[in-house]
C-alpha cells in the first residue's frame, strides 16, 4: 500500500468489507480494498485502508456501527 495509508481493519469475508468500504465512502472517509484472497480457493484476508488523517475518524465509525462485522486489526 502506499505512504499515508493505515490498515483499519480485516475481513475474511469480501462482502462485509465492501459494505464496510462504501458505508465509509458514505461518511465522506476514501476507503481502499486490498483483496489478499486466493482467488481459487477464497483463502485468505480482506485489508481495508484509509488515509492517515482519517484513521480517527474511520475507526469510531466502525466501533459505532460495525464492530460485530470486524474480524481483527
Amino acid at each position: 500500500m502506499e505512504k499515508g495509508w493505515v490498515k483499519i481493519a480485516t475481513y475474511s469475508d469480501e462482502l462485509t468489507g465492501e459494505m464496510v468500504k462504501l458505508l465509509l465512502e458514505q461518511q465522506g472517509i476514501l476507503a481502499v480494498l486490498l483483496n489478499k484472497q486466493d482467488s481459487s480457493l477464497k483463502f485468505g484476508k480482506i485489508e481495508l485502508f484509509v488515509p492517515e488523517e482519517e484513521q480517527v475518524n474511520a475507526l469510531e465509525f466502525i466501533a459505532t456501527n460495525h464492530s460485530d462485522e470486524l474480524d481483527e486489526n
